[in-house]
Order: C-alpha cells, then structure tokens, then sequence
C-alpha cells in the first residue's frame, strides 16, 4: 500500500528543495555584519537596493541619490563590498564561463519543436524578446510560460514563481488554469504562484521594477514576463520632439530588467510591438520592424520574430542570437497554450 504524505510533509519538502536550490544573490541586510547600520540599510531598501549585488553594480552618483547616504557613504558600500570580495566584478577565464552555462536552466514553452529551435527553451539569467503583429501568439506564450516555469527541472520547468507585468490588460488568470490542467497540475497552486500587476503609465511600469526586487528576495522566482515592454512608452512620449527621452527612460526600464535577469537568475520574456518599415520594400510580404529601435535591440540577449501561419499555427523566426542560429519553425494556439503545429 503508497504512503500518502502529509500537507504538513509537502510543505517541509517544498521548502527544504528551496532552500537547497543555489542562490544567485544575498539580500542587503548582510551588510549589517559588516559594520553597516539598519538605517542606512533601510534607506536603501526604501530607494530600490535589496541585494548587494544591486549596490555593487549601481554607480556612485546613482547611490548618492538616495535619501540619506552622502558620497562618503557611499564610497565606503563599494569599498566593503569590493574588500570583503562579496560580488565578483572582476575577469574569470573562457572556461569557469563555460562551466556556468552548462548549468543554464531553460523553461519550456509548451512546444517541444519550439524548444529545440531555441536550445532547449526560453534562457534563465537572459532578456528575451518577443515582436510581431497582433494574434501572433506573444501573450499566449507568456501565459504558458507563467505554468511551465513552475515545472520540475527534468520537465521543462525551473521550479520557480512567475511575475507578470501587464500593460495592456490581456493578463487572463482562466488562461492559466487550462493550461495547468492540460499539465496535470494542480490550478489554485499554479494561481498562487504567479503574481500580477497592472501598470497604466510609463513611471508606474518603471517602479514595478523595485517592488519586484523586494518580493524576488523573500521568495524563489524563475520568470518575469512584461507584457508589453514598449505599449506605454509609445502613448507616454509622442513625437519627435520626445524620441530622444522615450529613448532614455526606455533604456532605464530595460538596464534594470537585465539587472534583475542577472541579480536573481530569471528569465526576463518581453514582448514587443511592431510598426511599418517605410524604408521597406512595397512588394515584400512582411515590412514591419520592431519598435524601440537599438535600445531594445541591444538590451535582449535573444530576439524572435512571430508570424500569423494557416489556421492556428504560427511561425517562430530566431530574429537575432548569439548563441542560435537563423532558423524558424512552426507551432499552434490552442486552448491550453502553445503546443506542435497541427496538420492542416
């Protein structure tokens, strides 16, 4: 006969296997061992700063900006931290690189095909971006995405919660139930863990970014999905006359995405909207160009181009990559997420 364990016996399992997982950053109040004070330290936390990681990559004048912490102050954070060698920024060889990629943990996306065009899944400690037309499949595979994420490791998964950032109000909690049944997982589990927000303006999707550092620290996240990265920034800023600061505050949003991707070993998966190229060719079947222009280009690690195929199957094109070749493939929409194309 099975013994059946208890909820109690789950629980401590859940939070043994969290506890064993590697962390990828220490929270800030570590530094009170080494001299620093709770206020300073909650001045900082107030400001953004809730790993020494963030204050060990942040420059000095962006420290000096907070409330508080003068420029001796924060002469004295880099040099501790740089002392006491609590972040590494230095050089490391070509090969200790290589042994920590080949820990790389991938999420599935819910299609195996998928999956192998991009190497095994969407890339933890990675931006990856996502542009193409409307009812290309960018939002549905945010959503599977949010439920594969939470997998096991040997299953596709990175036995993480998920963090959605929505901007256009297409976030659909029902969405993910489907796709947690067709996993034979249990849907108010998987609800659970995914936390949602909904940012209106450019400034409100900016500040997410510090809650989501403070909830990253207290639990073990393995997604964050921003959806999308660039909708408000085309309402809030219009014009030539405010290119050049859309620009800017964009490349703000997005060195903190790849901040966070780093700092807690996510995978940051944003989508991108798409305009007419009128530089394009008039005769050529698909003349849109992602919007944002080098700033986003140059932020994602990985880009891909999706495109409206026959019926539900859609095309998946690795857009830019410095690890996957120029290649595509095909997958379908369905009701549970994404899944193989289907013979038409």
């Amino acid at each position: 006969m099975m013994n059946m364990l208890s909820s109690s016996e789950v629980n401590e399992s859940e939070e043994q296997r969290q506890e064993e997982a590697p962390s990828t950053f220490q929270k800030i109040e570590e530094l009170e061992s080494h001299g620093i004070s709770k206020q300073d330290i909650q001045k900082l936390k107030t400001a953004g700063y809730h790993t020494i990681e963030s204050i060990a990559h942040s420059t000095l004048r962006k420290l000096t900006d907070v409330k508080g912490i003068s420029e001796q102050k924060a002469q004295k954070l880099k040099d501790l931290i740089k002392q006491n060698q609590l972040v590494s920024t230095g050089f490391t060889s070509a090969t200790e690189r290589l042994e920590m990629t080949k820990d790389l943990i991938t999420i599935s996306t819910g299609s195996s095909d998928l999956d192998t065009l991009l190497g095994g899944g969407i890339e933890t400690g990675a931006i990856t971006e996502v542009f193409g037309e409307f009812r290309t499949g960018k939002t549905q595979l945010c959503h599977t995405l949010c439920v594969t994420c939470q997998r096991p490791l040997d299953q596709g998964g990175a036995e993480g919660r998920a963090m959605y950032i929505d901007t256009e109000g297409t976030f659909r909690p029902q969405k993910l139930v489907a796709i947690a049944e067709r996993y034979h997982m249990d849907p108010s589990e998987v609800l659970d863990n995914v936390v949602c927000a909904r940012a209106h303006n450019s400034e409100q999707q900016m500040e997410l970014l510090a809650d989501a550092a403070a909830i990253m620290c207290e639990s073990r996240f393995s997604l964050m999905i921003v959806d999308s990265a660039t909708a408000l920034y085309r309402t809030d800023f219009q014009g030539r006359g405010e290119l050049s600061e859309r620009q800017m505050q964009l490349a703000q949003f997005l060195r903190q995405l790849t901040r966070l991707a780093e700092e807690f070993g996510i995978a940051v998966v944003l989508t991108n909207q798409v305009v007419a190229n009128p530089d394009g060719m008039s005769f050529s079947k698909d003349n849109t160009k992602p919007i944002g222009g080098n700033i986003i280009a140059h932020a994602s690690t990985t880009r891909l181009k999706f495109k409206k195929g026959r019926g539900e199957n859609r095309i998946c094109q690795v857009y830019d990559s410095p690890t996957l070749p120029e290649s595509e493939c095909a997958f379908s929409i369905t009701a549970a997420g994404l899944e193989n194309a289907k013979d038409l």
